[in-house]
């Protein structure tokens, strides 16, 4: 059949139809990739022919208060290679290795990655050595000016100030706290190459700079501090400790003008030194029990509630006895009759705890917690601790009486001397400030800290009372080598015991303190001393922390130009006063006890413990129990002398003494079971001592108050 002119012409126009529809659907892909997505492809071929070299931005400056500088950032060059460009890769090694002073074969291993960028050496080339690399002209090598951190005093206030990593981030101290502040924005060189990553004819090569980051302002006095360090390596000299703290504060304003710790270390070497030595800042996480430095507070709260008077009179004979405890004065014999200004100055434990209990628990948590004590003081610096405050609901009567002297609470120095520095500048509690303020590169403000008023703890009126009875205590008492010529001082001195790991206290080791202010008039700088652990037969507060105080401050109030007060009194001769209160404890019978249960009633009474050969059961101990014996001594529990072929039968042990929880808990890791009757603390038991029993025995006790 022959085809007509119509059907060549249906055919003709058919095929010029799909023409036309294929060429707009080019023409449309086309408009698609070109407009709309363009950049994107534009974006993701810009990547893959490209290398991003990151450069560092210049870390801010850190300057103490009157604009010294005390860590700035050096340039220095680091290298790096693109190693597709590297076309003999053990020869680059080789002319490497003597500039960066690395192994050869380790510069190898580098180079020959499959990567398109790898760091040969970080901030670690000198400026010599650099040129001479840069001279070489060596293909795939190049080199990206970066910052490296510089503390222009080696050991200078570095658990304040902190240090830098590698990457230049802020791992401790300042440095971390204010990371964000001080780090400025990173910036790039880009370098264009081929998909084998050869660099390409006319490649393109750009840079983006760095914004340099902001500078910190702190409240430190860079002459304050070089005052402290050299006390501090004075203290270290002669006293060895296993800590030392000192902080130097404006009470007005709780600035921060000087804070120094022992053990120390050099801040641009870091690395080597002991982790132990940097990894903490003793000023604000070290716990410890404060002793008598805690009076303070003590006296500030009953003052204000008027539940004592600096007349008042008070009778010590030596001792106070408090639920089943004796607690001893300090001066064999007691003060005999004496008003508070006279327990203040003398630092009178029996009088104090009268104080204290008379306060009663309730108005006397008020102050603690008004005070700061049991929470973070908020200095903006990483590692701070709460302090330990046993909570208010479960406090003992025995409890507040320690607590009143300085024990049964631990705090850390930079709250004590928060709390101090409320109690003497007219009763107003501050928050603890490092920083003034931050500004930017050319030097302009972009932050202000002010002075933070926190609350109101006390009255001017009692808070100047509560000065005066400090003077007290350096002109009559404990604190007299504190004294400082021209001013005059007030204060309190503390020798506590140091608390074991395990609880009780640990023989022999004691912390030495002294917080104090000048003038006693008005008050310009408070300092706290506080000497951990010295390894001298010297350890009274008043022997090893009083002289600290007194250089200290002395040169810090003659540098601040502070006039000297005429006519002012010396105090009486020095003494040495023995602060650390002795309680007298009876020691539980732990025989037949599980260990478990026997440390955890021995930590309970104050006792250390020590344990002799292997078992789960206490045979035998030494001291017995009822021995009198003074808190902190450690008790022997022999692990050897009694074996149980029968697990069944159970020896029965003396649970005179124990609380219903205790008598309770006890029973039930012997299996046994407890019927109880009245209340109070375990006075007799159906089974007597050394007893046999078997398991499920129901042991019937009657509990009776302490005094019955």
């Amino acid at each position: 059949m022959r085809t007509t002119n119509i059907t060549v012409r249906k055919r003709i126009t058919i095929l010029f139809l799909l023409i036309a529809a294929f060429l707009l659907f080019l023409i449309f892909r086309l408009a698609w990739l070109q407009f709309v997505k363009g950049g994107d492809l534009s974006r993701k071929s810009f990547e893959m022919r490209t290398t991003d070299v990151p450069v560092e931005a210049k870390r801010g400056s850190v300057y103490d208060r009157n604009g010294n500088e005390l860590v700035t950032s050096i340039s220095t060059d680091s290298v790096y290679a693109i190693p597709k460009q590297i076309e003999k890769p053990a020869e680059v090694a080789k002319k490497l290795a003597p500039y960066l002073k690395m192994d050869e074969e380790k510069i190898y291993k580098i180079l020959t990655k499959k990567s398109a960028f790898e760091w040969v050496s970080r901030k670690r080339i000198d400026f010599e050595a650099s040129q001479e690399l840069k001279k070489m002209k060596l293909q795939g090598i190049g080199f990206a000016e970066e910052s490296r951190r510089y503390y222009l005093h080696d050991t200078l206030a570095p658990q304040v100030l902190g240090f830098t990593g590698i990457d230049n981030q802020g791992l401790m101290g300042i440095e971390k706290a204010y990371d964000q502040e001080l780090k400025g924005v990173p910036g790039r060189v880009v370098v264009e190459h081929d998909a084998a990553g050869n660099t390409v004819p006319q490649a393109m090569h750009k840079y983006y700079a760095p914004r340099q980051g902001h500078n910190i302002i702190l409240t430190i006095d860079q002459s304050i501090q070089y005052f402290v360090e050299r006390e501090l390596d004075k203290v270290v000299s002669e006293y060895s400790p296993k800590n030392a703290v000192i902080v130097v504060m404006n009470p007005k304003t709780a600035e921060i003008l000087a804070m120094g710790c022992r053990p120390t270390f050099n801040s641009n070497d870091w690395s080597s030194a002991p982790q132990t030595s940097w990894d903490r800042n003793p000023a604000i996480w070290y716990n410890y029990e404060p002793g008598s430095t805690f009076k303070i507070i003590t006296m500030s709260a009953a003052l204000e509630e008027g539940t004592v008077k600096e007349s008042d009179t008070f009778n010590d004979p030596g001792f106070i006895k408090v639920a089943d405890r004796i607690i001893k004065c300090w001066k064999a014999g007691g003060h005999g009759f004496e008003t508070f200004a006279d327990v203040v100055a003398n630092s009178c434990n029996p009088g104090f705890i009268e104080v204290g209990l008379e306060l009663g628990k309730e108005r006397f948590y008020k102050y603690i917690k008004a005070f700061g004590f049991g929470e973070l003081t908020n200095l903006n610096l990483p590692g701070e601790a709460n302090g330990i405050l046993i909570p208010e609901e479960k406090a003992t009567t025995l409890n507040l009486a320690t607590i009143s002297i300085g024990q049964s609470v631990a705090v850390t120095p930079i709250q004590l001397i928060t709390a101090v520095c409320g109690a003497v500048n007219g009763g107003t509690l501050m928050k603890p400030q490092l920083v003034k303020s931050i500004t930017d590169s050319e030097g302009k403000v972009v932050k202000t800290f002010e002075p933070e008023k926190i609350r109101q703890v006390i009255s001017k009126a009692t808070s100047q009372e509560v000065r005066h009875l400090l003077e007290g205590v350096v002109m009559n008492g404990s604190g007299a080598n504190a004294f400082v010529e021209g001013y005059g001082t007030g204060g309190k001195t503390g020798t506590a015991q140091v608390v074991g790991e395990r609880g009780g206290y640990v023989s022999g080791k004691y912390v030495a303190s002294f917080v104090g202010f000048s003038p006693v008039d008005d008050p310009q700088v408070v300092c706290l001393v506080v000497v951990s652990e010295p390894q001298t037969t010297a350890y009274y507060g008043s022997q090893v922390a009083t002289p600290i105080y007194k250089e200290v401050v002395q040169n810090t109030l003659r540098y601040m130009g502070v006039p000297e007060r005429p006519g002012i009194k010396k105090p009486k001769d020095p003494l040495v006063f023995y602060e650390e209160p002795e309680i007298r404890v009876s020691v539980p019978n732990v025989v037949n006890y599980p260990l478990e249960q026997a440390q955890e009633v021995l930590r309970g009474r104050g006792l250390a413990f020590k344990t002799s050969g292997s078992g789960d059961m206490v045979g035998s101990q030494t001291p017995g129990g009822g021995a009198e014996v003074l808190n902190g001594t450690t008790v022997l529990l022999n692990l050897d002398a009694q074996e149980q072929k029968d697990p069944s039968v159970i020896i029965m042990p003396d649970l005179r003494g124990l609380s219903i929880k205790e008598a309770g808990n006890l029973l039930d890791k012997l299996g046994l079971k407890l019927e109880s009757q009245g209340t109070g603390l375990a006075a007799e038991q159906s089974v007597a001592p050394g007893n046999k029993v078997t398991a499920g025995t129901v042991i019937k006790i009657d509990f009776a108050a302490p005094d019955e």
